[in-house]
């Protein structure tokens, strides 16, 4: 049997009693059977919505570029599948991961040397050509002992899209990733992000979802080494006919290591679906473990819908602390009343208490350019 986080060609079982949700794991599609709708991880997503990426069936070639500005002290790289470098932290847990993996056609490897503290951000923008097609891609982020890194997947354009991420942070080293899906209204994205942290490393991961027909986005914890830290945000307005999906995994099984998750949504129109699913496992060997999970969501019309489930299993009574909380609700009579009993009209003092809603989560956007541009399509689609 393989402990979880282990990569081998071929299907993965564990001897851990872990959830059943994320017990399996291959890299060959045909381990995973065709989603029906019924099991659990699909219940929420619409699968008649996907073009196809969780089908048996031959899909036509897509087609999105990739480009990549990278600080100068980053190592740009070009990969392909049998590369030791890819699928060597994460192999794919549901169908469509598995299909990504197995169909891109060529990867992009990001190093950071050790000890090195990048300049400025690597952006990497994937750019979607159009959803007549189904195109695949792999990113892998390697950042060496002791480095410091940013780093900024930037999706536009229109496309039929499914990847994995691989954010691989060393011992001591941090690394803080946005990831931006500002798709156009008719795209459909499909990604894992997996994360692995090693000894008093830590991540910064935040995903803003403000685009795009479907975007599920399925981020992933795993520690190697005691003194980890992961920050996982999340900001998401989802639209009229929109359905946006944030699926979080966080693997506890190392002594002494910390996770949060904070994601907020603001939801409007007729047939908006945000769901939101943050598991947390805390393994027996997990001593000293330290988490916490939140999401909220604004439901500013009727028609709209939010799911949120937070689930914690711990196997350990030796933790520091572990919780989670969940709201989803109207905005505030009483904090609009306080704003228009002082002058401010309805419309404007909406937009400042949601506004302040989302300020915690803008403020931990460490790129100014990135928070700027978000803060500016917030302010947008309020209006």
């Amino acid at each position: 049997m393989t402990a979880p986080g282990t990569a081998l060609q071929g299907a993965v079982e564990s001897d851990t009693p872990v959830s059943r949700l994320h017990e399996h794991a291959s890299y060959d599609p045909a381990d995973f059977e065709v989603p029906t709708g019924r099991e659990e991880e699909w219940r929420f997503t619409p699968l008649r919505r996907l073009g196809g990426l969780h089908g048996a069936d031959p899909l036509p070639a897509g087609a999105v570029t990739v480009e990549i500005d990278a600080a100068p002290e980053v190592k740009v790289e070009k990969a392909q599948r049998g590369d030791p470098r890819v699928g060597a932290t994460y192999v794919p847990t549901d169908r469509v991961s598995a299909r990504a993996y197995a169909s891109f056609t060529e990867a992009t490897v990001i190093s950071v040397p050790a000890e090195a503290v990048t300049s400025a951000p690597t952006v990497i923008t994937v750019r979607g050509q159009g959803i007549d097609g189904a195109a695949f891609g792999h990113t892998v982020v390697d950042v060496g002992p002791m480095a410091r890194a940013t780093v900024v997947l930037d999706h536009h354009g229109s496309a039929t899209y499914a990847d994995n991420v691989e954010l691989v942070v060393a011992d001591g080293a941090a690394l803080s990733v946005v990831s931006l899906q500002d798709w156009a209204d008719d795209t459909v994205h499909l990604s894992h992000h997996h994360v692995q942290l090693g000894k008093d490393a830590k991540i910064s991961h935040t995903v803003v979802t403000l685009g795009g027909d479907l975007v599920r986005i399925v981020p992933s914890v795993t520690y190697t080494g005691r003194g980890g830290d992961a920050e996982l945000n999340g900001l998401y307005i989802t639209d009229a006919g929109q359905h946006q999906e944030h699926r979080l995994f966080v693997e506890h099984s190392v002594p002494d290591c910390k996770s949060r998750v904070l994601y907020k949504g603001a939801l409007q129109g007729d047939g908006a679906h945000s769901v939101w699913i943050g598991d947390v496992l805390i393994e027996a060997t997990a001593t000293g473990t330290d988490t916490y999970e939140y999401n909220r969501n604004l439901v500013l019309t009727d028609g709209a819908r939010a799911d949120s489930v937070p689930n914690l299993e711990i196997l350990t009574g030796e933790i520091t602390g572990a919780g989670h909380a969940s709201a989803n609700g109207r905005l505030e009579d009483t904090h609009l009343f306080y704003l228009m009993a002082r002058g401010i009209p309805y419309d404007e003092a909406r937009r400042l208490v949601i506004r302040g809603f989302f300020g915690e989560l803008l403020a931990k956007i460490e790129v100014g350019e990135v928070r700027d541009r978000v803060a500016q399509v917030v302010e947008a689609e309020l209006a």
